[in-house]
């Protein structure tokens, strides 16, 4: 009995090590390589971007995204039709894979696109499958309004703010800097000096002289600080716009819709703006 224990045990399988053995050899070396050893791939590993892309509600949040917005985790997990908490989940692995980016603005996060090139592979997706519209809140005649244009604190905004500001860079009266500003370039400085505007007479604040601000209906930045204020007053003073006496709503008068047609190549009714290129 103690002849066939010692045999027994002599005679152990380690299963591992047989199939590491038995493995054939690379081609060109006799190294043995064992299964449990990592495969390093030299191609770029598109797998882990397919995988955020993938997740229909994360498809969703990215493609309201395309426009170049900044929106906030409410309203894409709106789009996305889901709770807020697991939009929450969503864009952080979003956010770590690179494909978002955050802005914080006050107690506020609004998330967008991680680059143009994030909007390229998007778009060149979608192309390969019916488009889905995303879900938008429905507005009512004051929230339209307010959108269309107001008063933004002491400035202009909504999609008039917005689409002037973008005039003015097409214009080149003005280019975005670093650190959310914009720079008034010196065709700029002519062009507002030819408005009644001296520019050079401006103070900056601590925060500049001519700041971009984030939209918080279009999610995108329009003109702001010291030049900001200015510039509103004065397309009021000169009739082009209208305050509201009880409302923030800003109203475009019909002599300012023909100064912002033949200055700005911006013409259209409320909610349907075009801007001519």
């Amino acid at each position: 009995m103690h002849q066939t224990r010692r045999a027994g045990t002599s005679a152990h399988f380690d299963t591992r090590r047989s199939m590491a053995a038995a493995r054939p050899p690379i081609m060109g070396t006799s190294r043995r390589i064992s299964y449990m050893e990592p495969v390093m791939c030299p191609h770029p590993n598109i797998a882990s971007t397919a995988f955020l892309i993938s997740d229909p509600a994360r498809a969703s949040m990215l493609m309201t995204l395309v426009d170049g917005r900044a929106l906030p985790a409410g309203e894409l997990a709106y789009a996305a039709g889901v709770t807020a908490q697991t939009a929450s989940t969503h864009l952080a692995k979003l956010l770590a894979g690179g494909l978002v980016e955050v802005e914080v603005q006050g107690r506020h996060r609004y998330y967008r696109l991680g680059g143009s090139h994030v909007a390229v592979l998007l778009e060149n997706l979608a192309s390969l499958a019916p488009l889905n519209r995303p879900r938008t809140r429905p507005l009512n005649a004051d929230a339209q309004k307010l959108r269309f244009a107001r008063c933004c604190y002491d400035h202009l905004a909504g999609q008039l703010g917005v689409a002037m500001t973008q005039a003015l860079e097409r214009r080149g009266v003005i280019v975005a800097t670093a650190d959310r500003q914009f720079e008034v370039t010196p065709d700029g400085v002519e062009w507002f000096g030819e408005m009644g505007l001296n520019v050079l007479e401006l103070r900056p604040t601590r925060l500049g002289l001519a700041r971009q601000c984030l939209d918080w209906s279009e999610r995108q930045h329009h003109l702001a600080g010291p030049l900001g204020v200015q510039w509103m007053s004065l397309l009021c003073t000169k009739g082009f716009l209208r305050r509201g006496k009880a409302t923030r709503a800003v109203q475009v008068t019909p002599h300012g819709w023909t100064w912002l047609n033949q200055q700005l190549g911006i013409e259209g009714r409320l909610g349907e703006m075009t801007h001519d290129t």
